[in-house]
């Protein structure tokens, strides 16, 4: 697909399996093979939020997920943190200067070593403009089989339309509904769910549904534990961040 037919399909996709399978062939025309995009709405001054919150979308093997989110390396990667106090993209021949110039921490490195390991050292990151202090996205675009300087002048022809595609596809990720591993709901919790947001009572919803008072509390309960909350407002919050409230059944 050419720039505006890409821009096109991303208007009308409806899944983010589509989304991402589509995004992930047009980068690897420009030799970015392996992505790693992350977006979190649960920042702080000292932490990103629980990692089993972020939307995480990859196409990275498992062997290096695990090393790099699970263990938390990430949180010390040069380029995250660039990229949560920049927006725009950076080439990662910044990694390199810092390496020359010797002013990586202990962790830092550790991150480039198991990088290096991985062969995940040439790319491109791309942080999003972000529309509160809570939130923040950023995408990695990994090359396999070029130098960082080939890269740079790729980047060079075809950084706008890179850019413009990465933020049109963030913009889009964020309008389509997300279920975090282990944190999906049913279709009863999300209904009870749906009538507390529009204001219902215990008792209301259970008539609109046709339960019991103390059926409706334990959908509401399970709601509360898929969802890693502690009350039923945390619960309709992060179910509508998530964009799991009040969508369409397939």
């Amino acid at each position: 697909m050419n720039l505006k037919e890409y821009l096109s399909f991303l208007s009308y996709t409806k899944t983010l399996e589509e989304l991402w399978d589509a995004h992930s062939r047009q980068m690897e025309k420009f030799g970015f093979d392996r992505l790693l995009y992350g977006y979190t709405q649960y920042r702080t001054a000292t932490s990103l939020g629980d990692p089993e919150d972020f939307v995480i979308l990859t196409n990275h093997c498992t062997e290096y997920l695990d090393g790099f989110l699970q263990s938390g390396l990430y949180f010390h990667a040069p380029m995250l943190k660039w990229a949560l106090n920049n927006e725009g993209a950076a080439s990662w021949s910044m990694i390199q200067d810092m390496m020359s110039s010797g002013v990586m921490s202990p962790e830092e490195r550790r991150v480039f070593d198991f990088n290096k390991s991985r062969g995940v050292t040439v790319g491109y990151t791309v942080s999003f403009n972000s529309v509160s202090m809570r939130s923040k996205g950023a995408i990695s675009l990994a090359a396999r089989n070029n130098s960082q300087e080939e890269m740079d002048e790729v980047w060079k022809k075809h950084g706008e339309d890179i850019l413009l595609m990465n933020n049109v596809a963030h913009l889009k990720i964020l309008t389509l509904p997300y279920n975090a591993p282990n944190r999906a709901l049913t279709k009863r919790q999300r209904e009870a769910l749906q009538w507390v947001g529009d204001g219902k009572t215990t008792q209301d919803i259970a008539l609109l549904m046709g339960l019991t008072a103390a059926t409706v509390e334990k959908h509401l309960r399970l709601a509360r534990e898929a969802l890693s909350v502690e009350t039923t407002a945390q619960a309709v919050l992060k179910a509508a961040l998530q964009n799991q409230m009040f969508v369409m059944e397939a």
